[in-house]
């Protein structure tokens, strides 16, 4: 069994993809609590250390892992970042060092092969500077790079989510191809789609947890705006109540506010992305005009309905809105194994 070192953890989404093509994930390491407590519960490694990337002697796995996966923190990196013009972007911003130290860690380590995800901001222009040191530095300690920004709806997963995922392998053994996306958008499927599928909605992936519990009626999505969420379609967010769209009544100016306010689901569609910070009047929210549940958000991620997550409600839902989904993992390290070992 292949053994691999995971860095940034989190909820483990990658660490589950992995072990379901017989990898091991030999150590775990993330600096939150929350995450190292859920890693425990749900038995992902037999050393799971909690403790900043700064502080880990690498040297100790030199020779013990084959692979060394993980998403540094992607704030720098983030279309947040764009909005927040106090806090610098990319390797201008202190914490860019995650990026610095998953590079550390591939230089000490150098393992056959790694699994590097961020968001798909990443790619972007603006943040070149960190794409160009991450590539430098992989290209000095001898790896192959095949990256690319995929949407996870490709593959299976019922959320539009775009990100960046770079395999990297020693020029002696190759370069990774990415495999086929599996499924495409309907409104794509031609005579030319192949065996592909129509991608997977949400009352596919979270319609039978559709269950009316007694706090939905006291816990109202959408905040100030809740009456307005109501009148909003499904699919739909707070541009439907602008001019532009040809409401007789327009509530906000055009493009004033972030794409997942008021934002609601349509159960025809993919889930848009699940973001780590949970709030009253950003989306998705489910299309009958309530929050989203932590089992719906697990789903939409596709992690197994009976894996624990440990903290609050809004630590579980941070872990899950920060995870790689493990589905998406799982198809990577397929062809990873089949392609490199």
């Amino acid at each position: 069994m292949k053994k691999i070192l995971s860095l940034f953890s989190g909820a483990g989404g990658i660490d589950i993809g992995f072990k379901s093509n017989s990898f091991e994930t030999y150590a775990a390491i993330d600096n939150w609590q929350v995450a190292c407590d859920t890693l425990k519960e749900n038995k992902i490694s037999k050393n799971v250390i909690c403790s900043n990337i700064k502080d880990v002697d690498f040297t100790k796995f030199k020779g013990k892992v084959d692979c060394i996966v993980g998403g540094p923190p992607c704030p720098p990196y983030s279309k947040s970042r764009f909005y927040i013009k106090e806090k610098k972007r990319a390797l201008e911003d202190e914490d860019s060092y995650t990026l610095v130290y998953f590079c550390k860690a591939l230089k000490i380590i150098r393992p056959k092969v790694f699994f590097f995800e961020n968001v798909h901001g990443f790619f972007f222009k603006p943040h070149k500077p960190a794409l160009d040191f991450f590539e430098s530095e992989c290209k000095k300690i001898g790896y192959n790079l095949s990256y690319k920004v995929i949407n996870c709806a490709d593959y299976g997963i019922p959320q539009i989510r775009q990100r960046f995922i770079c395999v990297g392998s020693l020029k002696e053994y190759g370069t990774f191809k990415f495999p086929d996306n599996t499924h495409i958008s309907k409104k794509k499927l031609d005579l030319f789609s192949g065996n592909k599928k129509e991608w997977i909605n949400c009352k596919e992936a979270i319609g039978d947890l559709d269950i009316p519990l007694p706090e939905d009626k006291n816990n109202l999505a959408g905040s100030k705006h809740k009456h307005l969420l109501k009148l909003i379609p499904p699919g739909e967010n707070y541009l439907y109540f602008t001019k532009e769209r040809g409401h007789p009544k327009p509530e906000f100016k055009w493009r004033s506010r972030y794409w997942s306010f008021l934002l609601k689901l349509s159960p025809k569609e993919p889930s848009w992305t699940i973001q780590a910070s949970f709030s009253n009047n950003m989306g998705p929210f489910h299309w009958k005009n309530r929050f989203l549940r932590i089992n719906e958000i697990k789903r939409i991620q596709t992690f197994p309905d009976n894996y624990k997550l440990t903290g609050n409600f809004k630590d579980q839902w941070r872990l899950v809105g920060n995870a790689v989904p493990p589905l998406l993992t799982k198809v990577i390290s397929k062809e990873i194994k089949k392609q490199l070992f």
